[in-house]
């Protein structure tokens, strides 16, 4: 069993004051915050090991590279990938679709081939596709989403043809909170020829991750959204697949030998590293699974859903409230987008910061999805494991409060 009030003495920047309240931070979807021994494991590589990686013979250099190393088996152990290979140091999900895109991409798709995303995608999961097939002369085709924020699938069904060379689906919604189902995907993608590509930004954070079971050929995530710095993150690939790819950058530490008019790369994972890695990221990445490892993702996962089980209910209940997705809160994550009736997502969050309450607002870099949905914006708060009931009846009264005062003049 969580104790949220425990968990939340590791992250000293949630106890401060914004305009004159405790703070209640509800924009973990965007970025989590850090715990103190990711603070403390960032600070102790640059007092004591930081040097270059995979270079030098002297100690520190030996240190760091063991250190940068072993936090790329804390990653291929936390997604239970075959083989460290396997796991490729990103600066985030986005740098990690993109490297699919380009290398694997050009590999495989061809004039007349499909590339098949749904209207739920974040844009980071939308451009590189377009630019795929606009390269290429691919057709990008989108799966629909139900009237209750689900992934449709018999639509998925009907878009994934024997054309279609890709699969680029987020496990998680970053705004309407559901889960995809991604076994039944792959199995989908698989038996048309086409591989399965998973932006994993907004499930790792929060659930057991396990891409051998869900059978994804190549899966994406960042360090700054499970409690670890900005600018880190992973790009998991099948060997067989990694091993055809060309990398998408060039120079140090991705080579294996550079003639005058030609070059050879290194091996797995380290032909795709080119330059000095975001080493002292990588290895508080590593702290941060540690961190997380320890309260167990299966513990994070069902705290969020006592969360959303108690605080849904409660949003579902305001009138002139509009909460976006499934309303059960059996079928939603801690992520959970609405609207106030007559005021603008801006002003909803700028009235809840009043109140000291961090949320969301805009599109979220979900513009297909809010015009699919017919909004142009919305408001996002969303949970994570130091956050309690404390908070959401916090982010309960506010909303109460902030549809007051516009409504009448007062609070």
């Amino acid at each position: 069993m969580i104790n949220a009030d425990k968990i939340r003495q590791q992250f000293p920047i949630l106890f401060q004051e914004v305009n004159d309240e405790p703070l209640v931070y509800l924009d973990n979807a965007a970025t989590t915050q850090k715990p103190k021994a990711v603070l403390d494991r960032l600070t102790y590589y640059y007092e004591h090991d930081n040097a270059n990686v995979h270079r030098g013979v002297h100690t520190l250099a030996e240190r760091a590279t063991k250190d940068y190393e072993a936090a790329r088996e804390k990653v291929r152990a936390f997604i239970n990938a075959k083989e460290t290979a396997e796991t490729l140091f990103t600066r985030g999900t986005t740098t990690s679709l993109n490297w699919v895109a380009k290398s694997y991409g050009d590999l495989a798709v061809e004039a007349g081939d499909e590339i098949v995303i749904s209207y739920m995608e974040h844009h980071s999961n939308i451009i590189p596709w377009q630019q795929l097939a606009e390269r290429k002369g691919a057709t990008l085709k989108y799966i629909e989403i139900t009237a209750d924020g689900f992934l449709d699938m018999e639509s998925a069904k009907e878009q994934i043809t024997d054309k279609t060379k890709i699969v680029s689906i987020a496990h998680v919604s970053n705004v309407l909170g559901v889960i995809n189902p991604l076994v039944e995907l792959a199995e989908l993608a698989h038996s048309n020829g086409a591989v399965l590509v998973v932006d994993g930004a907004q499930a790792v954070p929060h659930m057991p991750v396990d891409v051998q079971a869900i059978d994804a050929d190549f899966y994406a995530f960042s360090g700054h959204k499970m409690c670890g710095p900005t600018g880190i993150g992973v790009l998991y690939g099948k060997r067989e697949l990694l091993d055809q790819m060309e990398p998408v950058e060039f120079g140090g530490e991705m080579i294996d030998f550079v003639n005058l008019h030609d070059s050879t790369w290194k091996e797995l994972p380290w032909k795709f590293e080119a330059g000095t890695p975001n080493i002292a990221g990588a290895i508080a990445l590593g702290a941060a699974i540690d961190f997380l490892t320890e309260i167990g993702l299966e513990e994070i996962h069902q705290y969020e859903a006592e969360l959303v089980a108690y605080v849904l209910p409660k949003l579902l209940t305001i009138e002139g409230l509009t909460v976006y997705g499934p309303h059960d809160p059996a079928h939603h994550t801690g992520v959970l987008a609405f609207n106030l009736d007559g005021l603008h997502p801006h002003d909803t969050a700028t009235a809840l910061d009043m109140e000291g309450v961090a949320v969301r607002a805009g599109h979220h870099c979900a513009q297909p999805l809010l015009n699919y949905l017919d909004v142009p914006a919305t408001a996002r708060a969303s949970f994570y494991l130091y956050n309690t009931k404390a908070d959401a009846d916090r982010l309960i009264e506010a909303i109460l409060a902030t549809k007051e005062f516009f409504q009448h003049g007062s609070i």
